[in-house]
């Protein structure tokens, strides 16, 4: 699927905002990487654009993209929904923090069902992409789903194709619920399906299921909605099925403690709590801690200063979460100490 790339907004910062050590002219600056937040960064971009009128140009082209342009400098910022860990931080000089806080759906193309009409286990869903369950009607799925009219037809698995944050974070899930799964095959940014086919970004999932009678993929929720392709609910580790959600996604973060991980590089899958849904996850972008164009650096972090600030309700709009407040002043700090310029000057100042 073509990737998706358009204008979109960072500038200069207003008054009211921290200000930044860089007083530099308007600038368009440009990010790579996940698709997992593009919706929201369209939106931000989209209210900021008209505020500032600078732009910000991001192509959508999945995490592992995102980091091999980072590391190659082409873009002012990477984006990622599978946080660097540590030692990768360090060794590449980069920076890393989270944005925002969304999650990742099972998305269905079966007919007659609705949205949140089937429902699902971990271990039934990782089966299901394993190919171990092969048909709607498997007396697995059946049980779960009593009353549902499910069909005698064979299942075909959508994954991402490119290298991904998304599926880095479904397959941690996966783990963590199929031992099988595991055992074969584990998590990571790209791993060997074994069953089904690909698409590109989370629009080539959404699109493929669409398009494609009796599959099952995995998207960003904002992604679901637009696309309008049924969502099917999980039991999460508290064995109930809440709805995706804001609600659910913040009670899937209540207890997160973000200062555990190098680069707030923390995971959400899988949590505690009766309404927590099972496949929340932050986002992240990547900086160089030594800024070449200290000018750019500092547009990126005013337009983030700007989504912090300003940008809650676009986010929730489209059923992302905000960072807590208390993260956001963490994440600051962070820009504050470790964002430099060649001779060693903060770019950014609380």
């Amino acid at each position: 699927m073509k990737i998706m790339s358009f204008a979109m907004a960072a500038g200069l910062a207003v008054a009211s905002l921290a200000p930044l050590t860089i007083r530099a002219s308007a600038a368009d600056i440009t990010g790579a990487g996940a698709t997992f937040p593009f919706p929201v960064y369209s939106k931000w971009a989209e209210a900021y654009k008209k505020e500032t009128g600078t732009g910000m140009n991001y192509q959508s082209i999945g995490s592992g993209g995102g980091i091999k342009q980072i590391l190659a400098k082409t873009v002012d910022f990477g984006a990622t929904d599978a946080p660097m860990k540590g030692p990768d931080l360090e060794k590449n000089g980069l920076v890393q923090v989270p944005t925002v806080m969304g999650a990742i759906v099972p998305v269905v193309n079966i007919q007659g069902i609705q949205p949140g009409q089937l429902k699902l286990t971990g271990p039934v869903l990782a089966d299901i992409f394993l190919g171990t369950i092969a048909k709607w009607n498997d007396p697995r799925i059946a049980e779960l789903n009593p009353g549902l009219n499910l069909p005698n037809a064979n299942i075909t698995p959508v994954y991402r194709s490119d290298s991904s944050g998304t599926t880095s974070v479904f397959t941690t899930y996966l783990s963590q619920v199929s031992k099988t799964w595991d055992d074969e095959l584990g998590a990571g940014t790209t791993i060997s399906w074994p069953i089904g086919q690909g698409g590109k970004g989370n629009e080539g999932v959404a699109a493929t299921v669409k398009q494609v009678p009796n599959s099952i993929g995995y998207v960003e929720y904002a992604y679901a909605k637009q696309s309008k392709i049924p969502h099917a609910l999980l039991q999460n580790q508290a064995g109930k099925y809440p709805q995706p959600e804001i609600k659910s996604f913040q009670a899937a973060a209540a207890s997160a403690d973000w200062s555990s991980a190098p680069g707030f590089g923390i995971s959400l899958t899988n949590q505690p709590g009766d309404d927590a849904w099972p496949i929340t996850n932050p986002t992240f972008i990547l900086i160089h801690k030594t800024a070449e164009k200290p000018e750019q650096a500092a547009e990126v972090l005013k337009f983030f200063e700007w989504a912090y600030r300003n940008g809650g309700k676009l986010a929730t709009d489209l059923d992302y979460v905000p960072l807590p407040g208390n993260v956001v002043e963490q994440i600051r700090a962070t820009w504050a100490e470790e964002i430099r310029d060649a001779s060693g000057q903060p770019v950014y100042r609380k």
